[in-house]
């Protein structure tokens, strides 16, 4: 494409050539992102996709983001259960048993296990995960507490009304079902880690080490325990919970097929998402919401419950959109939801009713409806306690701090057996770390047709055609300000120039730098934007994070970093967009390493890469603020393992002295068969030299 092709494919005329002063003050972007932060207390409205393929892609994404956030990419290895079974108590129609397993090496998950007595073959299971409630399953309400759910006929017995969490798995057992209570951290028995205590540091954020990614993990193994139950139906396996337990019950869906049935109670909804640590970590609810990871249970049976919480409106907002989804599906019968507008934040038999009928039909129980529960005869809470004299905690037993040590062993040694050796080998490494990044990054290249792009002015200068515009993602409320540099003798070929400086780096006195001159010579285009927080962002004051934990910021919005690295893939998508027969990326200064976090997530739309290492390390974000944070950044090797993915495309990376980053490319761009693509230099180069690579 000559020059003036190019640029009435941008919308440049040489006819029109106002003066520009770049010295002059820019406005600040009217950028959504310099906004107040999203939390988790805001609106979340979902759309399903308009047909099944697009929804598998996502799906497909959205899950790998899921596992990713919770830590669980790839999932740890499993180490044996060693159930330990124990101090049965017998009931009308059921018993109950004490159990504790392994977790994960020093970690134990505790619960009391209910069955249906006089019932032979293979059973339904059920998982039943608790919430907030004092003391989880082993709460015992008030007493007014239990006279206000009398009054208000939410529940027809005392015993109902005080021992709520024994209600449940009785009346499942009572159906037919083996029906697993499990303890959340710092609940009941599980007490060696206090609840939302040991998880909120920056390495745990560069770690992906999160409460709500180890409690994920217990529910995994709780569900994995129920399975290993010989008279455990594996195709007939369901779970429910409600408020934090019915987060847990869509997460657990959303990971793992094993499901089958699923009730989240009092959780899902367009608005609060969950306000625990708990419930929250880094990346999770970027671009999605609980409306959206529910509907990853589809086409499995999913019912909704709600109540008078921030899921009253769960019938006209959000359940919709999930028929939608399961009619795309051709399962529209196989979701459902009900809100029962006359209780508070409740898992009252009403409720409990409601999922009963759910199981019957979809876990194929046999019962006539409706279904009713059962008065039953409850135990005192200490005689469930799982742990005694005979049965203690396990002396291995670990507080957080000794825990996460260990699984920061156990991480590293997963994630270094990817260093890859052969092309098997570099095929699998892409695929998990790859994904980790986009998952990190929640982003990939866009399509060009996403891409918004306004005119703010152009003029000739010193024989180049120079545009300002604007560019941004479309419908995100993005303002990324950049320019456009075209010389007279284009070759179609445009950089990407990306620098902490932003568009203004291409000049000096109001002259182009000596840097930017050699790549006009070199018949190639300049685009420079104004990635977030430089250039005309440098007046605005980015949005602050949570204080006390940023999982509450990175949890539903990018961090600066990612933000960096999103600006980038949109202005190579605008290259795209108007033409450009190659793009290429240069990264200056500390601009090198969102270059490398930007070059992987391009995929085809670059050809070569220059990049700045600028002695870049993830491990010197000491703050969750710090703008070199990045969620997974030490988890998945650093930005070395992370820009060698791209192999075998042609790599360029000065000041670099890495020796851990070193070992990563090294490996992958041999494993690749193309090690000379691959160019390292320990110093930090000169612009030009740099430009005569990129372009040579």
């Amino acid at each position: 494409m000559d020059r003036r092709s190019f640029l009435f494919a941008a919308g440049i005329t040489l006819a029109q050539r106002p003066l520009l002063t770049f010295a002059d003050d820019a406005k600040v972007p009217d950028d959504r992102r310099l906004g107040r932060a999203k939390d988790y207390n805001g609106t979340f409205l979902w759309s399903p996709p308009a047909n099944k393929e697009a929804w598998e892609r996502r799906r497909q994404e959205l899950r790998e983001q899921v596992l990713v956030a919770n830590g669980l990419w790839p999932l740890p290895e499993k180490a044996q259960l060693a159930p330990v079974i124990h101090g049965a108590i017998d009931r009308d129609g059921y018993t109950i048993e004490k159990v504790f397993f392994t977790g994960l090496p020093g970690h134990y998950v505790s619960g009391n296990l209910y069955r249906p007595k006089d019932k032979k073959g293979k059973l339904p299971g059920v998982l039943c995960a608790h919430g907030h409630w004092a003391n989880g399953r082993l709460h015992e309400a008030t007493d007014k507490a239990v006279e206000n759910d009398l009054e208000l006929e939410g529940e027809k017995t005392k015993e109902g009304a005080r021992y709520l969490m024994q209600a449940l798995p009785a009346s499942l057992a009572r159906l037919g079902c083996i029906a697993f209570a499990y303890d959340m951290i710092g609940y009941a028995d599980s007490l060696a880690i206090a609840h939302r205590v040991g998880f909120t540091d920056a390495e745990a954020e560069l770690r992906l080490q999160s409460f709500m990614g180890l409690q994920t993990w217990n529910s995994l193994r709780a569900l994995d325990f129920l399975l290993s139950l010989p008279d455990v139906d594996s195709e007939r396996v369901g779970m429910t919970g409600a408020s934090g337990g019915g987060t847990q019950t869509f997460l657990l869906g959303a990971i793992d097929d094993r499901l089958k049935v699923a009730v989240p109670a009092v959780m899902v909804s367009t608005g609060m998402q969950g306000g625990c640590i708990c419930e929250n970590c880094s990346l999770l609810r970027v671009e999605t919401g609980n409306i959206e990871l529910a509907g990853l249970f589809a086409p499995r049976p999913l019912a909704l419950i709600g109540a008078d919480d921030w899921t009253i409106d769960i019938e006209t907002k959000g359940l919709p959109e999930l028929r939608a989804l399961y009619k795309l599906l051709g399962v529209e019968d196989r979701v459902t939801g009900k809100c029962f507008k006359q209780f508070k934040h409740n898992y009252n038999q009403v409720s409990r009713e409601y999922a009963a009928s759910w199981f019957n039909k979809h876990l194929r129980l046999g019962h006539e409806e409706p279904i009713a529960e059962k008065p039953f005869v409850p135990v005192p809470p200490r005689e469930l306690s799982v742990f005694d004299e005979g049965h203690p905690l396990p002396k291995d037993a670990l507080d957080a701090e000794t825990l996460r040590k260990r699984m920061t062993e156990a991480s590293d040694k997963q994630i270094a057996a990817l260093l890859p050796k052969d092309a098997a080998g570099l095929k699998e490494f892409q695929r998990v770390v790859g994904t980790a990044l986009r998952a990190a990054v929640v982003d990939q290249l866009p399509d060009a047709a996403d891409v918004d792009t306004k005119e703010v002015s152009r003029e000739e200068r010193d024989g180049v055609a120079v545009r300002k515009l604007v560019i941004g993602r479309k419908d995100k409320g993005q303002q990324v300000p950049a320019l456009l540099a075209t010389p007279p003798d284009f070759d179609g070929t445009v950089v990407v120039w990306v620098h902490p400086s932003g568009k203004e780096s291409l000049f000096t006195k109001g002259a182009f730098t000596a840097a930017a001159k050699r790549v006009f010579e070199k018949k190639a285009a300049i685009l420079a934007p104004d990635v977030f927080m430089t250039g005309d962002f440098a007046a605005a004051k980015g949005p602050a994070v949570n204080d006390k934990y940023a999982g509450y910021t990175f949890g539903y919005n990018r961090t600066l970093l990612a933000n960096r690295v999103h600006d980038i893939l949109t202005a190579v998508a605008y290259a795209a967009k108007k033409g450009a027969k190659r793009t290429h990326l240069i990264g200056f200064e500390k601009a090198g390493p969102w270059v490398l976090l930007a070059r992987p997530l391009s995929g085809d739309g670059v050809t070569r890469t220059a990049a700045d290492f600028d002695s870049f390390r993830f491990e010197d974000a000491r703050d969750a603020s710090d703008e070199r944070m990045l969620p997974g950044g030490l988890k998945y090797g650093g930005l070395g393992a992370f820009a060698a993915t791209v192999a075998p495309a042609e790599l360029f990376i000065h000041h670099f002295a890495d020796a851990a980053a070193a070992k990563w490319l090294e490996a992958a761009y041999l494993a690749a068969g193309k090690a000379a693509n691959c160019q390292r230099a320990k110093e930090k180069e000169t612009d030009i030299k740099v430009i005569e690579w990129l372009l040579g």
